[in-house]
């Protein structure tokens, strides 16, 4: 008998950040690593991160990281996670490609972690646990699912994975596995509920691949706008694009090392002959070639960006004419609605041709009520934890495993942060809570972040910022310079000179208030300087800017 226990440090309510840790007694395994990207309320935040707290107060119950496939919602948080605990970490050959990647873009020696390959069919002992895995159908190659097998039955990971017929073996579901690992009992089964809400969507991109044949075959260049982690699709296009005798170039400055392993190692393929190296420009290598295809990859608003630079004459390389024929494959992923209709409305406005690819006759990498539904009736696991999206999701998927007849006490909604615990293989209804959250990531600073800080760029995004310089002698009690006003982000014209006249005129009637005094509080000063010259600016313009008062002292002549 053991005492097995699930808890998610991210991935639940929310759309990636994903990262789970399942304990057998004294044992932590770490299941996937991922960030999220931010809102777009989050000023300057590069990623979101999850919090380690919980796992470097146990790192020596630690068995290692266990990445399902090489997502940066999955993986993207790894090199934090290895900044503070150096363990064993366990993916597929493709997946540790990436990671590598991730350490050498963090600024990590690979060489002093241990990275370590695996195929489906490689079992891992840890003590009285087995770690296996099996080959699931996802938009990048080589996704595992992970099994830890415990005395008391198999615990499940299956993050993301769609059931859709593929002939590539990278992308293909290994049923047979699946079948075995249901042989010897699964206790619980943690299952992705992000494509749950996908119903009527087509099962092939059979419509799509039509289509752009008909594209390729009427126009002149064609650019097609994708995300760089979809590198099914992206084959797809490749392959259509060489059967109509075009060459290919990809562009994506950041998204560009990632298509770069794949082509060295086989997981993208484009003929010698017809891949174009667009940074070097001769004759015989053009980018203007009317049999030129240009897939523009990169992750979430980094299509649209690179878009709207060659739609309005910045890009380096590409500059989308008339002639052009734009083809739209991504999908505004979650804050990048506006920066996507922004490009589109550029592209029109250039008079090129648009197609934007409804995602309706996209074929879907995540799994479906039918494909969950399968999974249930292969693995038959007592209970099933819906993880991996928002709320919602995890409640159509609750929905779900009720229509497949299993009881409502068998499946379980979590929040980040809830522990759940088996013992004897019985759901224990009183659940611990561990410390789980945001930790924010800008530029080199982790967690340095927080709500003041986000605050105040809130308000220099909507407000703007007044810088008051006052250079005073505090000896003599007289302004030497100033108040000299400086206006940013806040507004122009004559009302900005009205502004400033009057913040000037406020600032020296605080100022000679305090010259009144025998002793002068700094601090003081500056609230009270704050606050009245806030208070007329209010009046005036009915804005809130962030107000900083700088007070030189200095000794001056008499």
């Amino acid at each position: 008998m053991s005492v097995i226990k699930f808890c998610a440090l991210g991935g639940l309510g929310e759309t990636g950040k994903n990262m789970y840790i399942a304990e057998v007694d004294e044992k932590i395994f770490v299941l996937d690593c991922g960030l999220k990207f931010p809102s777009f309320d989050l000023y300057g935040i590069d990623v979101v991160i999850p919090d380690f707290s919980y796992l470097v107060e146990n790192k020596d119950r630690i068995q290692g990281i266990f990445l399902s496939h090489g997502h940066a919602d999955h993986i993207g948080a790894l090199p934090e996670l290895l900044k503070e605990i150096n363990v064993g970490v366990f993916g597929s050959r493709f997946t540790m490609a990436l990671a590598e990647l991730a350490l050498i873009d963090a600024g990590m020696p690979v060489e002093d972690y241990r990275l370590y390959r695996v195929t489906d069919d490689k079992v891992l002992i840890f003590g009285n646990v087995r770690v296996g895995f099996f080959a699931l159908g996802h938009s990048i190659p080589e996704t595992y699912g992970i099994t830890i097998m415990t005395p008391d039955g198999g615990l499940v990971y299956a993050p993301d994975f769609s059931f859709i017929h593929n002939t590539d073996r990278r992308y293909q579901t290994s049923f047979r596995k699946i079948v075995e690992t249901a042989k010897d009992g699964v206790l619980a089964l943690f299952s992705e509920s992000n494509g749950v809400s996908n119903i009527n969507r087509v099962t092939n991109d059979y419509i799509l691949i039509h289509q752009v044949g008909d594209i390729l075959q009427s126009s002149k260049r064609v650019i097609f706008s994708m995300f760089s982690d979809d590198l099914q699709r992206i084959q797809k296009i490749i392959n259509i694009s060489v059967e109509k005798n075009r060459r290919v170039a990809i562009i994506g400055k950041k998204a560009q090392k990632t298509i770069n392993i794949a082509l060295k190692n086989d997981y993208l393929n484009i003929p010698p002959d017809r891949l174009v190296n667009l940074k070097y420009i001769t004759d015989d290598n053009k980018n203007d070639d009317e049999d030129l295809v240009i897939i523009v990859t990169g992750n979430r608003h980094e299509p649209y960006y690179n878009l709207q630079r060659m739609s309005t004459g910045q890009d380096r390389l590409i500059e989308i004419t008339s002639r052009d024929h734009v083809v739209i494959i991504s999908e505004p992923r979650p804050g990048t609605e506006r920066l996507a209709q922004k490009a589109i409305g550029l592209l029109y406005r250039l008079d090129a041709k648009v197609t934007v690819i409804p995602k309706e006759i996209l074929q879907s990498s995540h799994a479906n009520s039918e494909d969950l539904k399968l999974l249930y009736s292969l693995l038959k696991p007592k209970y099933i934890v819906p993880i991996n999206g928002e709320y919602r999701h995890q409640r159509l998927q609750y929905d779900i495993a009720l229509d497949a007849g299993y009881k409502k006490e068998n499946v379980i909604l979590l929040d980040n942060g809830n522990m759940v615990s088996f013992v004897n293989r019985e759901l224990e209804t009183k659940g611990e809570k561990i410390p789980v959250g945001d930790v924010l990531v800008d530029g080199s600073f982790v967690g340095d972040i927080n709500e003041i800080v986000l605050r105040d760029r809130e308000l220099l995004s909507q407000e703007g910022i007044i810088l008051v310089i006052v250079v005073l002698d505090v000896r003599l009690k007289k302004i030497v310079s100033g108040p000299r006003v400086i206006l940013k982000g806040f507004m122009t014209g004559t009302t900005a000179e009205k502004v400033e006249k009057k913040i000037e005129n406020v600032a020296r009637d605080i100022i000679d208030i305090y010259f009144l005094k025998k002793y002068i509080d700094w601090n003081d000063l500056k609230t009270s300087l704050r606050d009245a010259i806030g208070k007329e600016i209010f009046k005036m313009t009915k804005k809130n800017p962030i107000i900083i008062p700088s007070l030189v002292d200095v000794e001056s002549d008499k």
